[in-house]
């Protein structure tokens, strides 16, 4: 099977733009010899382009209504799809769940015009144990969505995918960081 016309120049972006090296704690907790910066692409004209195409490709076989996740990460992302799919999914809307509620006005932790019953994607840039894209599951599936699979950029391969399966969620990776040829951090 060939590999998809968008992922080589993912690749190259990622290692050109995203990937640091040197002695980082991720989100997870977990330490590591190297970080991926993914606001260096999703955050780049091209990048956000690529990613964008990217994601909606890989989920072209699923019924979905919505696309979001965690905020700061996700952010770039929903709004790239939901841009790009204004001439093929004129209906699919964004959201962004907040890390906290805020202390005014709403107070939601759900943002955007997601609705109760909506069949929803979570899309995430880096996975590595899952972590964060599991707390946007837990919200919208708390606002009354159903999450149909989860999305990320880049898989690290530490963990991520089998909290996913844990869960029953189905999980797709545009890229691992095999793809990147760096070494995987000792567990």
């Amino acid at each position: 099977m060939t590999a998809p016309a968008w992922k080589q120049p993912l690749i190259d972006l990622y290692l050109e733009r995203a990937l640091l090296r040197g002695d980082f704690t991720l989100a997870s907790g977990k330490k590591s010899n190297f970080f991926l910066d993914s606001k260096q692409v999703t955050l780049h004209a091209r990048g956000l382009d690529l990613i964008s195409r990217a994601m909606l490709e890989a989920v072209s076989d699923l019924q979905y209504d919505a696309v979001g996740g965690l905020t700061i990460g996700a952010d770039p992302i929903v709004s790239g799809m939901v841009a790009l799919a204004a001439s093929s999914q004129p209906d699919l809307v964004g959201f962004i769940v907040r890390k906290e509620t805020k202390d005014h006005g709403t107070q939601k932790f759900i943002e955007g015009p997601v609705k109760k019953g909506d069949k929803v994607l979570i899309v995430e840039d880096v996975v590595t144990t899952g972590g964060s894209a599991l707390k946007a599951v837990d919200r919208i599936q708390e606002f009354g969505c159903e999450v149909i699979c989860v999305v990320g950029i880049c898989d690290r391969l530490e963990g991520g995918a089998a909290a996913f399966e844990a869960r029953n969620l189905p999980f797709r990776a545009l890229i691992t960081i095999d793809d990147l040829g760096v070494p995987r951090n000792p567990n």
